[in-house]
This record gives structure tokens, C-alpha cells and sequence, in this order.
């Protein structure tokens, strides 16, 4: 169980680790700075466990990787969203946060503060009382469990790849 925090279409790069402001390669600090010009509070009371909830084209804009970094520091369990940028998606996958593509009608009635959990393939609105059935594949939350691609192709072999 995570708290929402809601988000609308075409969040881009910038708006989660601001060009002026990304000036490291220290995951914690990066997480320290994400959303700083967007949602000061989000840093501060953003907490493991926590979900983002998003529109359409998360992760539009340049192709910085610190976007991925400070929403792992942050704990965030899962992006969910009605499309993603493909770049941002990549990133996502090579490095294990998970991303998942939820329908609109889940996302629309789905506010910020809600308490929603990731169960199996459903995501449970708790506040809301409603669900919806989710795709989750494989192989994104073997990468996920494993910290992302290079850990997965260390500890695994190219066979495993191919099997569900």
C-alpha cells in the first residue's frame, strides 16, 4: 500500500530533476531534487512504497537517466500512467523501475493522497474502492527485482532471457 501522488500529462525529464539542479550522479541527492520547481513538497514527503499516478507521455524531453535515479532514491514502487515517452520507458526497464500502463478511466478517478496497491496483475484503489486488472511482463519484473538490466545479466544467464 503506497500513497498517490498524481501527475498530469506530458511530465517531462526537466520537470523531475530540473537541468539547473542536476549537476550529480548521487542517486540520493538526485532524489532529494526531484519535482524541486514542480512540487517542492514532493521530496520531503515522498515515502517508500509510494506510487506516481500519471497521464499521458510520462517522461517526455531529454533523455537523462537522473529522472530514473531519483525516483528509485525516492522509493516510488511503480509509474503508473496512460503512455510513457519511449526513451524514458528504455531507461526504465534498463535500470528497474517499473512502469505500468493503466486505463484512463482508473487514472482519472485515481487523486493525489489516494492509498492504492499493486497486488498480483490489479491495482487497487483502497480510497476509491475500485481496481483494474494489469499487465505486468515478466521479464520488467525480473529486471525490477533485480536492480535493472546490468545486475539481471550478472547474476543470470542470456537463456533466462527468453523464458516467461
Amino acid at each position: 500500500m503506497g500513497r498517490v501522488w498524481k501527475f498530469a500529462d506530458a511530465i517531462n525529464t526537466d520537470l523531475i530533476t530540473p537541468g539547473r539542479h542536476n549537476m550529480t550522479i548521487d542517486r540520493a541527492e538526485l532524489g532529494r531534487i526531484a519535482f524541486i520547481e514542480h512540487r517542492p513538497q514532493y521530496a520531503q514527503e515522498v515515502k517508500k512504497g509510494d506510487f506516481i499516478v500519471a497521464g499521458r507521455n510520462f517522461g517526455c524531453g531529454s533523455s537523462r537517466e537522473t529522472a530514473i535515479y531519483a525516483l528509485l532514491a525516492n522509493g516510488i514502487s511503480a509509474v503508473i500512467a496512460k503512455s510513457y515517452a519511449r526513451i524514458f520507458y528504455r531507461n526504465a526497464i534498463n535500470n528497474g523501475l517499473l512502469l505500468l500502463v493503466a486505463p484512463s478511466g482508473f487514472i482519472d478517478q485515481t487523486e493525489d493522497g489516494d492509498s492504492i496497491e499493486l497486488a498480483n496483475a490489479r491495482i487497487r484503489n483502497a480510497t476509491k474502492k475500485i481496481s483494474t486488472e494489469i499487465s505486468v511482463p515478466p521479464m520488467m519484473k525480473k529486471l525490477r527485482d533485480a536492480g535493472g538490466i546490468l545486475s539481471f545479466l550478472q547474476t543470470h544467464k542470456i537463456e533466462e532471457l527468453e523464458k516467461p
